[in-house]
């Protein structure tokens, strides 16, 4: 099999098998008012994700999460010791009255009540609630019994509702493929001398052996998690000439990926896949649960990027930091949309390999 000079996270189709096997293929997020030629926002020096966790496992249930505000990162606090503790990380403190120990409690309700498909839910930080949404299949009495699971809990609850209903974005046709069916390429990874990719776990749940676009072998599966997580993993059939990874942003160029990390709510994000190419939006919530037809999924990355069928395992970036694999999500790019994102973290401490 060919392989280009440098490896490139690449969702192009026709144009360049090559491509295709050097790199991940990213998705397209659910804004439709930034064009495909959009350049990548830049992150903050340090990226917000990666403050934010460590502030949340060391604040506990005395914050209820944090959002990007005006380009600060304000953290949400209950006492005057986690507000000094958030100020000197150089963060914002937002006083709240539901910790984060008491909105968890409200997602386990909302999953023993409402745990239906075309259901999903998140803690909102800025609103200090949960979000509950509801997709245009939950009708009648799958209606009433959401409704009734939200109304327990008062004010601590917001619903919405958004059109078309929660899907997974796989799709027949070309990009990577195994049998008939399609999906993106998400990072080129490493561990040692072996060579991998990641992408959606509900991809890797369909077939064993994946290819190109001409049909020529990338590797075979070793790692697949679906549902409960979204990301699988698989391992090249022979060793990539180059040790560099990048995404790529089609008449862009490419972006280099220098590391992994955590998304923050707030932050502009781009993605880039094999059905809708490049689009950028920005986070909107974390720890995301979201019933599919298939079943649950939680700790995903919900956002206003836009993707579509065949866009399912693409790469989300913010800069050069990896953050996530696109899982699904509603709408499209010509109105608009909700899309999902498996955070990469996680499959990359579970396989015990790194972007490159």
């Amino acid at each position: 099999m060919k392989i280009t000079k440098r490896r490139v996270l690449t969702v192009a189709v026709p144009a360049s098998t090559a491509a295709l096997v050097a790199g991940a293929l990213a998705v397209a997020p659910t804004m439709t008012t930034t064009s495909a030629a959009a350049p990548v926002a830049a992150a903050a020096p340090a990226n917000p994700g990666d403050t934010s966790a460590k502030l949340a496992e060391r604040l506990g249930a005395r914050s209820a999460g944090s959002y990007l505000k005006g380009g600060k990162l304000v953290v949400t606090v209950t006492d005057a010791e986690a507000a000094r503790t958030v100020r000197d990380a150089g963060a914002v403190p937002q006083t709240v009255a539901r910790n984060g120990s008491y909105l968890k409690k409200v997602m386990s309700a909302l999953k023993r009540d409402a745990t239906i498909p075309g259901t999903a839910w998140a803690v909102d930080p800025a609103a200090n609630q949960v979000l509950l949404t509801l997709d245009s299949t939950v009708t009648g009495a799958k209606l009433k019994k959401v409704q009734a699971a939200a109304a327990k809990h008062g004010a601590a609850v917001r619903t919405e509702r958004v059109a078309g209903r929660f899907q997974k974005f796989t799709l027949g046709g070309e990009a990577i493929r195994t049998g008939g069916s399609r999906c993106s390429l998400g990072f080129n990874v490493k561990k040692g001398s072996e060579y991998y990719f990641v992408t959606a776990g509900h991809c890797t749940n369909i077939g064993t052996t994946w290819t190109d676009s001409s049909g020529r072998t990338l590797g075979n599966v070793t790692g697949s998690s679906f549902p409960g997580n979204d990301y699988g993993i698989v391992k090249y059939s022979s060793a990539p000439a180059d040790t560099q990874g990048a995404v790529s942003l089609y008449g862009q160029g490419t972006r280099d990926v220098t590391g992994a990390g955590n998304a923050a709510v707030g932050q502009q994000v781009t993605r880039s896949g094999s059905t809708t190419q490049v689009h950028s939006g920005s986070v909107n919530a974390l720890n995301q649960t979201v019933n599919y037809q298939e079943g649950s999924v939680s700790g995903l990355i919900r956002t206003n990027v836009c993707a579509e069928p065949g866009d399912s395992g693409g790469s989300l970036i913010a800069g050069s930091t990896a953050i996530g694999l696109t899982s699904g999500g509603s709408g499209n790019c010509s109105s608009g949309g909700t899309t999902f994102f498996q955070p990469v973290t996680e499959p990359l401490q579970v396989y015990g390999v790194e972007v490159y």
